[in-house]
């Protein structure tokens, strides 16, 4: 049986922690988030196995994650980073643009990171995210270091969800009044 090795699979125990948390948000009636998956067109099939054995993406995906806490419609990305450094290059332009236009309509976009090496949890306002964009876009560092972000929106895991997003959010809320 042969294998996909996809660079989109790195993230994978990252996405089953976000689902899982958001399925306690939902259940304890905080949040309501959906997954939204990358549309694909299947090319060939396993028919035996029933599976997608080749295929092609229809279109650029805007966000990983789209729904509402408490009526507040948000939007968010999650992403992986094995070292101090994120390299910018991980995030694309066409979803940096979406979540732009999400926020004029009123909504609030954000990133999750997963620092795996050290374990750490990250709410990455799309305030900070376009320092670092426009930093990029005038020749500057093309990635952001740990050490610029702003310790207060690190998640702590002393909460009962499993990746804590909601205190990022409300923090960064106040922070916008």
């Amino acid at each position: 049986m042969a294998t996909w090795n996809s660079r989109g699979l790195r993230g994978s125990t990252l996405e089953e922690l976000v689902n899982r948390t958001n399925e306690q948000y939902r259940e304890k009636g905080l949040a309501l988030i959906q997954k939204i998956p990358t549309p694909i067109t299947p090319v060939r099939m396993d028919k035996e196995n029933r599976h997608i054995t080749l295929a092609y993406f229809d279109q650029k995906s805007t966000v990983d994650y789209i729904g509402a806490v408490q009526g507040i419609p948000v939007c968010f990305d999650a992403k992986e980073c094995s070292s101090d450094t994120f390299p910018l290059m991980n995030i694309h332009p066409h979803q940096v643009e979406f979540m732009r236009e999400f926020e004029k309509q009123g909504g609030v976009a954000f990133f999750l990171i997963f620092f795996s090496r050290e374990d750490l949890f990250y709410y990455l306002t799309l305030k900070k995210l376009l320092v670092f964009w426009e930093r990029r876009e005038a020749g500057g560092r093309k990635s952001f270091r740990r050490e610029e972000l702003d310790e207060a929106f690190y998640l702590k895991k002393k909460s009962v969800f499993l990746i804590p997003y909601l205190e990022g959010l409300k923090l960064d809320l106040k922070m916008r009044d």
